[in-house]
């Protein structure tokens, strides 16, 4: 059977505009075998985070800020669908779900509740996208990718079981694909084998349609976004960016490891390992290809900017000033692993070490308490990680204006830099 995966993310979904958007491209394909991944609709994630910290501060808000996330989806139903009614229902049976967890008490595990409330987001852009393609007369079924997508119980950042993936994948995703055209499905979660929640990490809806599409054999998966393709740079930072045609698997891999937000970067890998091309497209103009990523032998890249805001660099020593040694670096790895801290960049010194991570303050708080009284550290925030692929020395002293580096690598063809943007200097008048 020839499948293809469609990936659509939450600025697709973000309005009643956006889910006519979707259907008008899915029109276009209504022939063919498609599983379509969607996420939350526009800024859903965001709020529901804020009802979850509600709900642990017992701020008495938890009840009005999701009543603002049911209004809202209601109202989107009603203007997109002559007949609300089914719809309406569904979305009450989704939010009646969430109403029992907020009636107990907060659980022990902060993260376990967390994917469990947050996910609701995506049950509800699916049902409600499920509703609206039905209405446009698309052969298509709505599915639960929990009954499908398997994981371990690392809440917030799940880990894949990939035999039981590909196995329901099969046994469930490939019979129901021999009946209906389309399958609407959601991304970013997936379940236990207790049938907990579990999310796979902020914007992981591209990883869901790369699993997926690697357990199909999918003919080719389709990120949909709101940009031309893969650019050069942030479009929001940049002027002047190109967008790439063409990009090769490992480029591809490279760019989001050093943080390219265009794609999650567990994306590539289940598609580079059954050669299965990635399109990444505009949803504003359907017709273009986008970006190709494949298979490609490598090509000559322009210089590519991608930077990560809020950065920490953290600072590791000895309290006896002895050697950083072997067992101290084991010992401060295994750690940076349990409070799942991405190491952006590192460097050993012979009585320090220094890390550069991404800057979750709670995170980075039971790191240091875990570290214990042999070592002392100390945090450098509000930094910036600023990386540039293929650069050249004019990229790079352009990269370099009003920064003070804190500290810079470079490799062959890559230059990272940890920087603290500086305040421009005025001269004084009358001096």
């Amino acid at each position: 059977m020839s499948v293809k995966v469609f990936k659509f993310g939450g600025a697709s979904v973000r309005d009643a505009e956006g889910f006519r958007n979707v259907g008008s491209i899915l029109k276009k394909y209504s022939d063919d075998k498609i599983v379509v991944v969607v996420s939350a609709m526009g800024k859903t994630t965001n709020a529901l985070e804020e009802v979850v910290k509600s709900y642990y501060a017992g701020d008495g808000k938890t009840s009005q800020l999701l009543d603002a996330i049911r209004t809202g989806h209601e109202n989107l139903i009603r203007e997109l669908l002559t007949t609300p009614a089914e719809a309406l229902d569904d979305l009450n049976d989704t939010f009646v779900q969430l109403d029992w967890i907020l009636e107990e008490e907060p659980h022990e595990d902060f993260d376990y509740t967390y994917d469990q409330i947050v996910s609701i987001g995506e049950l509800l852009s699916s049902q409600i996208l499920a509703s609206y393609i039905k209405s446009l007369g698309i052969n298509s079924r709505w599915l639960d990718v929990r009954d499908i997508i398997l994981t371990d119980n690392t809440y917030r950042d799940a880990r894949i079981q990939w035999e039981a993936t590909q196995k329901n994948s099969r046994d469930k995703l490939l019979p129901m694909l021999s009946e209906v055209n389309h399958v609407i499905t959601q991304g970013f979660i997936g379940s236990t084998s207790e049938n907990f929640t579990t999310t796979l990490g902020r914007e992981g809806s591209d990883y869901t349609a790369a699993i997926l599409s690697y357990c199909l054999d999918a003919d080719s998966m389709h990120i949909w976004k709101d940009v031309p393709g893969v650019l050069t740079g942030d479009p929001r930072i940049f002027d002047e960016v190109i967008k790439l045609p063409r990009l090769s698997y490992k480029e591809a891999i490279e760019m989001t490891y050093y943080g390219a937000k265009v794609i999650h970067p567990k994306t590539i890998k289940p598609i580079q390992n059954k050669q299965i091309p990635l399109f990444v497209r505009p949803f504003l103009d359907p017709a273009s290809e986008g970006t190709v990523i494949s298979d490609e032998k490598e090509l000559s890249y322009p210089p590519v900017i991608v930077i990560e805001h809020d950065q920490a660099l953290l600072h590791i020593s000895t309290n006896d000033f002895s050697f950083v040694a072997e067992h101290h670096l084991s010992m401060i790895f295994s750690l940076l692993a349990k409070f799942r801290l991405k190491v952006n960049m590192m460097r050993n010194t012979a009585i320090s070490f220094t890390v550069c991570v991404n800057n979750i303050p709670e995170r980075i708080q039971k790191f240091e308490a875990s570290l214990g009284s042999e070592f002392k550290m100390v945090t450098d925030n509000d930094l910036e990680l600023i990386t540039i692929r293929h650069f050249n020395d004019e990229v790079l002293k352009d990269m370099k204006k009003n920064k003070l580096i804190l500290f810079e690598e470079r490799l062959q063809d890559t230059v990272q830099m940890v920087v603290r943007n500086l305040p421009r200097m005025k001269r004084k008048e009358n001096v």
